[in-house]
């Protein structure tokens, strides 16, 4: 939904609703729309005689934000360009499209939307007598997990084949409850909608989309008509729901901002995007949040890091009083923990912990291919492509990291020497690459069995590993492969030097980590200690004195 739909409604002319769910609207530009949410017991997405209302379920209007009376019925104002959907409650279910996308929008455009390379909405009419939305009853327990998709970005049809092989395939059976796609769906080709949502629902589950400055019209003229194609394919761009014990907010962080032709220049008018939410869409969280009890997990999903985004203060205004609240982006194609805290202007008494998700398409599908023909695409932080699944337990979360392609046991990447002289072990460093490392892990290193061990130092430094791969790559003429991009620092880094002494023969390099979550992880090296190399005497002269 475009943030500035609601924009000629007078605020001065709405009145929040009672627990009748009833909005009075005096604009008469305004249209009241009304109708129920209920269970769907035929299946047939009708409400027919004999089915039952659902009382105090949520239905917003991208702004508004009420509740069904005992009967299950809402009103809500509408103008001709408005996405009317419900907030799915714990215990239920929305209906699905084919594609296992949720279902639980309806879009009023009666003219439809304007033309544009790729098409948005047909016209829909006038809007219905009644607007109502079924739900279904189904388990939700307190624990369950949800897999977390950053940047899929296909350009083509062979490169959501890569997606299929490098990922789809391995999530097949899955017990997560839900998945979401943390913006950049595509990369720019929306006709691909389609086919990439008809991969995903291979997994089985329900697939939530955030929108992704990637999945946006370019050739709209403003940001309010920016989403139409989107909004076709997966509805509003943002909107919230339940599961379990944890409350869910998907944000559209992309502005679309497109500048006044210069009539002296007569230039062609280029549109660029910004990091931001906009008046109305942070006018919906404000009443969202107003309806969530404080002691519930509030987890906010978007694709721009929050510390990007422009208005991000009057977010924080809404959410820093929280005890229980995160939130994770995409976007920037590197896996991080961040700590938002005072000196971004955060006023909460902990700092907001805010996760940057590791991206399905790595550094865009880039690097060499494997023996699948898929590009290693290895980001520039020094992690592997990949994906999170995250655990939830009531108020409590725990993210863990997945490689595509690899097992769940690989979780670090170790840099040492194949060979070292033994008078230059203290002088050889050892690197960690923790994926899922942050400030608040611990690293610690030992070599050999009966070697104590010792705390590893984090640096905020370039993989070297990351930096070597990609000059040998990019150097090999005549390749058929993107270049890697130029590396970058990463967050999740540490180093410290071979113990001196080590005696020639084969070690093993171990080292674990204990994650902000309690989660532990080990892995280890093999290095060959060689002799020292023997002293190279020189030659004396003596001089004698005549």
């Amino acid at each position: 939904m475009s943030r500035s739909f609601l924009s000629r409604i007078v605020v001065g002319g709405l009145l929040v609703a009672s627990t009748s769910g009833t909005i009075q609207a005096e604009s008469k530009t305004e249209k009241t729309a009304t109708g129920y949410v209920f269970q769907d017991t035929n299946h047939n997405r009708k409400k027919d005689p004999g089915e039952q209302g659902l009382g105090c379920v949520r239905v917003s209007n991208g702004k508004d934000v009420v509740c069904t009376d005992q009967s299950g019925k809402y009103e809500l104002p509408v103008n001709d360009d408005t996405i009317l959907f419900v907030i799915k409650p714990q215990g239920w279910r929305t209906a699905m499209s084919k594609n296992l996308t949720p279902e639980f929008y309806y879009i009023h455009k009666p003219a439809g939307s304007p033309q544009s390379k790729y098409p948005g909405v047909k016209p829909t009419g006038p809007l219905p007598a009644s607007v109502d939305f079924p739900l279904y009853p189904q388990k939700e327990p307190a624990q369950f997990r949800a897999i977390f998709f950053g940047d899929p970005q296909p350009r083509d049809q062979k490169e959501i084949d890569y997606i299929a092989h490098d990922v789809i395939e391995e999530l097949v059976g899955t017990d997560a409850s839900f998945g979401v796609t943390l913006g950049d769906i595509l990369f720019d080709d929306l006709s691909l909608f389609e086919s990439q949502a008809r991969g995903i629902a291979l997994l089985g589950i329900p697939w939530y989309n955030v929108i992704g400055n990637h999945d946006i019209n370019y050739d709209a003229p403003n940001d309010k008509l920016s989403d139409e194609t989107f909004e076709r394919a997966f509805g509003p761009s943002y909107y919230s729901f339940d599961y379990g014990q944890v409350h869910f907010i998907v944000l559209d962080d992309i502005e679309w901002i497109v500048p006044e032709e210069n009539k002296e220049t007569k230039k062609e008018k280029k549109g660029h995007y910004e990091g931001g939410l906009g008046k109305e869409q942070l006018e919906f969280i404000k009443n969202d949040l107003q309806q969530v009890p404080a002691e519930q997990l509030v987890v906010l999903m978007m694709h721009i890091p929050m510390i990007e985004i422009e208005d991000r203060q009057d977010l924080y205004r809404l959410i820093e009083k929280r005890p229980f609240c995160m939130s994770i982006s995409g976007h920037t194609h590197h896996h991080e923990h961040r700590f938002i805290t005072k000196e971004d202007g955060w006023r909460g008494p902990e700092p907001h912990h805010h996760i940057i998700n590791v991206t399905v398409s790595g550094s865009w599908w880039s690097g060499s291919p494997d023996e699948r023909g898929i590009p290693h695409t290895m980001m520039a932080d020094g992690a592997p492509n990949g994906y999170s699944i995250i655990s939830f337990d009531g108020t409590e979360y725990d993210l863990d990291f997945r490689a595509a392609g690899r097992s769940a046991s690989y979780q670090m990447n170790i840099l040492a020497p194949e060979e070292v002289s033994a008078d230059q072990t203290a002088e050889t460093e050892v690197y960690a690459n923790i994926f899922n490392g942050s400030e608040r892990s611990k690293v610690e290193i030992q070599v050999g069995n009966s070697g104590s061990w010792a705390v590893m130092e984090k640096i905020d430094e370039i993989d070297p590993s990351f930096k070597k791969l990609s000059e040998t790559e990019n150097a090999v003429e005549g390749k058929k492969y993107r270049d890697l991009p130029k590396a970058k620092k990463s967050s999740h880094l540490w180093r410290t030097k071979l113990p001196a002494g080590l005696k020639p023969g084969t070690h093993l390099i171990r080292i674990r980590t204990v994650e902000m979550d309690g989660d532990k992880h080990q892995s280890g090296r093999v290095i060959r200690v060689l002799p020292a190399r023997p002293v190279e005497k020189t030659a004396s002269t003596t001089v004698t004195e005549k």
